[in-house]
Parts: structure tokens; sequence; C-alpha cells
């Protein structure tokens, strides 16, 4: 599966967090707090060897990290 994976992004939903994964409805699963949310859904991007995005409150992407095939690879090669 490796860079085939859906990204996996961490959004505000009703006052929760969830973690979906791009282009689904559903969440795959509610969390109280984003810290807990960020706790599943990194290791899941991780696993899938997929992108990972974090978003804000404003539902703005504030962190996002590659765990597969980097689709903006740094440009410095040191």
């Amino acid at each position: 599966m490796a860079g085939k994976a859906k990204p996996v992004h961490v959004v505000p939903r009703d006052g929760e967090w969830a973690v979906v994964r791009e282009g689904n409805q559903r969440a795959s699963s509610l969390h109280p707090t984003q810290a807990e949310a960020e706790r599943v859904g990194r290791p899941a991007a991780r696993a899938d060897q997929a992108e990972f995005y974090l978003h804000g409150t404003d539902g703005r992407i504030r962190k996002r990290d590659s765990y597969g095939n980097d689709p903006n690879p740094p440009r410095d090669k040191r």
C-alpha cells in the first residue's frame, strides 16, 4: 500500500476531534482532545506510509508530515 494510502487528517468536528481518511465522510475515530486524536492518527499514517495532516480549530492545516512517498521532498541534497 506504500504511497497509495489515503492521507490521514485530524480535524475539529462538533466539539471533538476526528481522525478521518481523505475522501471519507465518516470519522475513523472521535476524541475529546486534539492531542488524543493525533496520538491515534499519526501512527495510522505511519503504518500505511501516508500523509498526515493536523488541522487547527479553524480547520486550516497546522502541521503536515509525510510517512511515505513525499510529493515535495527537500531540494537540498546535503
